[in-house]
C-alpha cells in the first residue's frame, strides 16, 4: 500500500454515496486531488476549512464518505467531530509535525503524492461506488468441444436476472462466436471486449454496467464481429473486478484453452462448473481440463449431461473426474425451437434448463450466505 497507516482502514458502505470532502487551500494539491477524483469517478465537495457545526445533511464533514485534509489545513481541522475515513494528504516530504496533527484530528492515514496516487484512486472509487458484498462469480467450462457450456452460462445468467438478481454475463472465449448471439443481441448497442483491451488500472463498476448491452434483464460483455483482439491479463483482471464490485451474480463463459488471461478469470471465480457429456472420450478430455482449471480454482464441480453411453451415469462421471457433482443437466428438446423463436436459453421458467439453473442458484447462494455467516462469526 502506498499510504502510511495512522489507524484502521475506513470501511466503505454497501450503497452508492456522495463524493469525498476535500479540505485545503493549497492550489497545486487541490488540482492533484481533483484529478484523482475524476479518475475514480468521484465528485468531491471542496472547502478551505471543515464545515462548521450542525448536523444532518448540511454537515459535509460528517456526511462525506471520505475526507481528504491537505497538510496545510490539518491544524484548522482541530476540534472537528471525530469520524472514520479522514486522511491527511500532502505533496512534500513527511515531517514529524504532520503525525501529531494526524493524531489530533483522528486521521487514519497520512498520504504523500505522487507515491500514494494509485492507492488513493482505489479508495476514492470504493467510496463513490459503495463496496458491499462482491458478486457470486461462477465460471462455466466445457469438458469437450460442443459440451453446451455457453448455453448453460447463458441460462444461468438469464434465470438469475429473471429472479431479480443483478447479473453480468461475461464471454471469456474469443473464439466462441460471441455469447450475445445466443441471446439474440448481436446487434445491441454497447461496448464489447475490444473496447476494454487496453484497460490497465481500475475500471469503474457503474461505468462498466452502463456501457454494456442490456439483454433479457442482464448486462453482457461479448466479443465484437470484427477481427480477433487479444485481451491482456491486466484488462481481464480490471473488468472482472469491476463486475464483481457491482454485487449480485457474475457468470463467465470460459474457453477450453488456458493462458494468462484465463488464469486471471479463474482466480476471481467463487466456483466453476465443468460441463461433461456422458461419453468416455468426453470424460477423458474433461480430465485434462479439470487438471488445468483445478490448479487455479479451489471449487470446481461437474455438471453431467446425457444421453449416456452404456454403463455411465452422472455419479460415475463425477467419480471418474474426482470432482463433486453439481447436478445433471436435463435434456431440453425444445431449446433449439425456443431459440429460433427468439427465446434465450433458460428463458422459459418451466423448461428443464431453467429449473436446473434455478435449483443451482438456490443452493449456491445458500452456501454463500452460510460461508459469510461463518466468517462473520469467526471475526
Amino acid at each position: 500500500m502506498a499510504g502510511t497507516r495512522a489507524g484502521d482502514r475506513p470501511q466503505a458502505a454497501g450503497v452508492r454515496r456522495g463524493g469525498p470532502l476535500i479540505v485545503t487551500e493549497d492550489v497545486e494539491l487541490l488540482d492533484d486531488l481533483l484529478r484523482l477524483c475524476a479518475a475514480a469517478g468521484a465528485e468531491p465537495e471542496v472547502c478551505p476549512s471543515p464545515p462548521e457545526g450542525g448536523d444532518g445533511d448540511g454537515d459535509g464533514w460528517e456526511r462525506a464518505p471520505m475526507v481528504l485534509v491537505g497538510d496545510d489545513a490539518a491544524q484548522r481541522c482541530r476540534g472537528a467531530v471525530r469520524r472514520r475515513g479522514v486522511m491527511i494528504v500532502g505533496r512534500g516530504q513527511d515531517v514529524p509535525e504532520i503525525w501529531r496533527r494526524a493524531v489530533e484530528i483522528g486521521a487514519e492515514y497520512v498520504l504523500r503524492l505522487p507515491e500514494s496516487e494509485s492507492w488513493l484512486v482505489d479508495q476514492l472509487a470504493n467510496a463513490a461506488e459503495g463496496v458491499g458484498r462482491p458478486a457470486l462469480t461462477v465460471g462455466v467450462i466445457g469438458g469437450r468441444g460442443g459440451a453446451g457450456a455457453s448455453t448453460l452460462a447463458c441460462a444461468l445468467a438469464v434465470t438469475a436476472a429473471g429472479a431479480g438478481r443483478r447479473t453480468t454475463l461475461i464471454d471469456g472465449d474469443p473464439l466462441g462466436g460471441g455469447i450475445d448471439v445466443l441471446l439474440g443481441g448481436e446487434r445491441a448497442e454497447g461496448k464489447r471486449w475490444p473496447d476494454f483491451a487496453h484497460s490497465r488500472g481500475r475500471v469503474g463498476g457503474g461505468a462498466l454496467e452502463e456501457s454494456l448491452p442490456e439483454l433479457h434483464g442482464l448486462r453482457v460483455l461479448s466479443w465484437g464481429r470484427d477481427d480477433w483482439v487479444a485481451i491482456p491479463p491486466q484488462a481481464m483482471r480490471a473488468v472482472l473486478a469491476a463486475a464483481r464490485r457491482l454485487g449480485g451474480v457474475v457468470v463467465v463463459d470460459l474457453p477450453r484453452r488456458f493462458d494468462e488471461s484465463v488464469a486471471e478469470a479463474l482466480a476471481q471465480l467463487d466456483l466453476g462448473l465443468l460441463v461433461v457429456p456422458g461419453e468416455l472420450r468426453a470424460v477423458a478430455a474433461a480430465k485434462r481440463i479439470a487438471s488445468m482449471a483445478g490448479a487455479a480454482l479451489d471449487d470446481l464441480r461437474v455438471v453431467s449431461r446425457g444421453p449416456y453411453a452404456a454403463g455411465l451415469d452422472a455419479p460415475w462421471v463425477a467419480q471418474a473426474l474426482e470432482l463433486p457433482l453439481a447436478g445433471e443437466l436435463p435434456l431440453d428438446n425444445g431449446l433449439s425451437t425456443a431459440q429460433d423463436g427468439g427465446a434465450p436459453p433458460g428463458g422459459s421458467a418451466r423448461g428443464p434448463m431453467a429449473r436446473f439453473c434455478t435449483a443451482f442458484w438456490e443452493q449456491a447462494l445458500a452456501e454463500e450466505r452460510s460461508a459469510g455467516s461463518a466468517r462473520g462469526g469467526a471475526s
